[in-house]
């Protein structure tokens, strides 16, 4: 059972329990209201109140009895997918590795000392893994996460790993600070993360951050294969040179428009 959780006296109550109320839609698949108060554990006329306003707003709709996300978050989501800097080129750039490698690329930003998938693209030979526009994760267990962990302030690096820890998701991920600052090091001298079967098993990645002219990580590209495909030559040099290559182009168009 899912509860309203305690959060500090300044958080408004009412807006907490209308988030908890979509996170239960969202996690239960779709739901009825009794369903929804066992779930959360609040009244089913509580629950009701809020659903009215979340379906009045088109947060939330209802067909015979079940309540479920609505297309809302997605006219929301879109804007804030839009208003990321130089979103147009890098869907180019992401539409564009996945292409030439016949892979899963994508590109995630940085929110919460989590990583977010603002766009991702498949390409011939790719294969599912679960990734789509919009997923959350832990950044030290992907290649594009790494690259931006790497690219942080230390100060901003070590608030990163308290507040969010180093969860173990495989048996390759890194579970340590000094073992993660050591990665982080190697990756600011070559200038690309590996993901070797640290997220999912059977899948390796590459990936690097973008940068704006200030230095400031804006988000990263990574391109994503089976662990079979994805290895040796294919790991540590094509894809590399593929991802740099995108990222330096990325870079000089944020540069150019900076002062244009």
């Amino acid at each position: 059972m899912a509860r309203v959780s305690n959060k500090p006296k300044s958080s408004a109550r009412t807006t907490e329990t209308s988030l908890s109320i979509v996170d239960a839609i969202r996690d239960l698949d779709g739901a009825t209201m009794n369903e929804l108060s066992e779930y959360i554990g609040l009244a089913p006329s509580t629950i009701h109140r809020h659903l009215v306003t979340l379906r009045e707003h088109k947060y939330v709709t209802q067909e015979d009895g079940i309540y479920r996300i609505g297309f809302q978050f997605l006219t929301v989501g879109g804007y804030a997918q839009r208003k990321t800097t130089a979103y147009p080129m890098i869907k180019e750039k992401v539409d564009s590795l996945a292409a030439e490698t016949g892979e899963r690329a994508q590109f995630i930003v940085e929110e919460h000392g989590e990583r977010v998938y603002l766009y991702t693209e498949v390409g011939q030979s790719a294969v599912q893994t679960g990734a789509h526009i919009g997923k959350r994760g832990v950044l030290h267990t992907s290649a594009a996460g790494k690259a931006i962990l790497a690219n942080m302030s230390r100060e901003r690096f070590d608030e990163t790993i308290a507040t969010r820890g180093l969860e173990q998701v495989s048996e390759n991920t890194i579970t340590t600070r000094e073992e993660l600052a050591e990665e982080c090091e190697r990756i600011r001298e070559r200038g690309y993360a590996f993901n070797r079967q640290e997220t999912t098993d059977g899948v390796h990645a590459v990936g690097a951050a973008v940068t704006d002219s200030d230095g400031e990580v804006i988000g990263a590209l990574s391109v994503s294969g089976p662990a079979h495909r994805v290895k040796g030559a294919r790991l540590t040099e094509e894809l590399p040179e593929r991802v740099l290559s995108a990222v330096n182009e990325l870079e000089l168009y944020i540069e150019h428009s900076v002062h244009t």
